[in-house]
């Protein structure tokens, strides 16, 4: 018989939202593209067979909030491909660290030089995310230029996907909102989402020499957004989020989901399942699952040439975990109740949809780039842990196994995939 496919993923759990797909059946790649996804192909028709039997078989996965703008934002930035195909992750979107100045640097040196799909979400100010924002003067209203920033994003189409900003106490003390209106005008004259930041980033409340009260930033900032944007780190553990000083959720955020906006969870070390469920018991469902690794909560060898850690490093706000990765951001998802089937479209559909790529990436149509993640799936008890020490207990553990970018296989070997502790 004459081989028909290239590679024969075979036996496994295929979960595909956008096709509405559930079952037993196998993925035959040919030519770097999915060529069919049906049970019971043979064996015969294929040049390598890969059995994935009691595997679950995903579409690439997508982790719509990375750093990954290796050097040029510092420790901030993580190596692309360690975050992506290394860790079973196809595609990465770096929320914020390239500019309107920076961008260049990003495509040459980043989204054409890795395996893992990089796009981007272009941050509004022009320095982008040097050092992860160690420097609040770079971030005021004088540092946005709105018109090169919508010039750039629009030049670069094919990989900037939306804009990053940051509503968060350093910048209200010191500002206000006209940040926000500034970046909310880029997104409107761009078409393009506005992701923007919640909770503590850069400083504490009246560090900029004005008082601001922390539970009036996410009404005033919802109100400037529109259908399409997104607002992250619902889960936060610091002030200025979704949940208010006294512990309740913020009602325009069920107004903002009944006016079209979306919300990404943005873990990083930003999670807490404490605040997780108070806002998954007000009916406040996350649409995408960003991990938000980078070089404060993800702790990897520095490379050549990197400065030491900073004196504050462990009292930073976003010092967190040692090892992550996007498929343990799920876990931690289904810690709290979610079902698999609930998490998957967060990591595949809904984050195809957040760039405008439905049908194109997190589908496993016949005809697209095979792109495919495949996650082991074991049964026993395991404790995890979230920054406020927070504990959790899980009889159900995915591990990232291997990906499959554009027909080429990738192991996950990421140095930064976590080791749960059996509970």
């Amino acid at each position: 018989m004459t081989e028909t496919y290239d590679i024969l993923l075979k036996g496994g759990r295929v979960i595909d939202p956008a096709q509405g797909l559930d079952g037993a059946f196998d993925v035959a790649v040919k030519g770097g593209r999915i060529a069919a996804v049906a049970p019971g192909i043979m064996p015969a028709a294929a040049r390598e067979v890969i059995d994935v039997a009691g595997r679950i078989v995903l579409p690439g996965l997508i982790d719509t909030h990375g750093h990954v703008f290796q050097y040029v934002t510092g420790r901030f930035g993580l190596p692309p491909d360690m975050v992506g195909v290394n860790s079973a992750t196809t595609a990465v979107i770096d929320q914020g660290g390239a500019s309107c100045m920076t961008f260049p640097a990003y495509r040459n040196y980043i989204a054409n030089a890795s395996a893992t799909r990089c796009y981007a979400f272009m941050s509004a100010y022009v320095v982008g995310g040097l050092e992860g924002h160690y420097y609040p003067s770079l971030y005021s209203p004088e540092q946005v230029d709105v018109g090169a920033t919508v010039k750039a994003a629009l030049a670069n189409a094919d990989l900037v996907r939306g804009i990053k900003a940051h509503a968060e106490i350093g910048g209200f003390a010191r500002w206000g909102i006209e940040v926000m209106r500034m970046a909310a005008e880029i997104g409107r004259e761009a078409d393009l989402p506005v992701y923007i930041h919640f909770g503590q980033l850069w400083a504490l409340p009246g560090e900029g020499g004005n008082s601001v009260d922390p539970d009036t930033i996410v009404p005033e900032v919802a109100e400037l957004m529109r259908p399409g944007d997104i607002l992250a780190h619902p889960f936060t553990r610091h002030p200025g989020g979704f949940v208010d000083r006294n512990g309740k959720v913020h009602p325009i955020i069920k107004e903002a989901m009944a006016r079209g906006l979306k919300i990404d969870v943005g873990h990083g070390s930003h999670f807490s399942f404490r605040v997780a469920r108070e806002v998954l018991a007000a009916g406040i469902m996350p649409d995408t699952l960003g991990a938000d690794m980078h070089g404060y909560n993800t702790r990897v060898p520095p490379p050549p040439g990197t400065p030491g850690e900073h004196p504050d490093d462990e009292n930073h706000p976003f010092a967190g975990q040692a090892r992550f990765s996007l498929v343990h951001a799920m876990v931690e998802m289904m810690a709290l109740g979610l079902t698999l089937e609930q998490v998957v479209p967060m990591v595949t559909s809904n984050a195809a949809a957040m760039l405008g790529l439905s049908g194109e990436i997190g589908t496993l149509r016949p005809g697209v780039e095979a792109d495919i993640s495949v996650l082991s799936d074991e049964r026993g008890r395991w404790l995890l842990r979230d920054n406020e020490k927070n504990e959790a207990t899980v009889d159900r553990m995915l591990r990232p196994l291997f990906c499959l970018r554009a027909g080429t296989r990738y192991d996950a070997n990421a140095p930064i995939l976590p080791l749960p502790a059996a509970a």
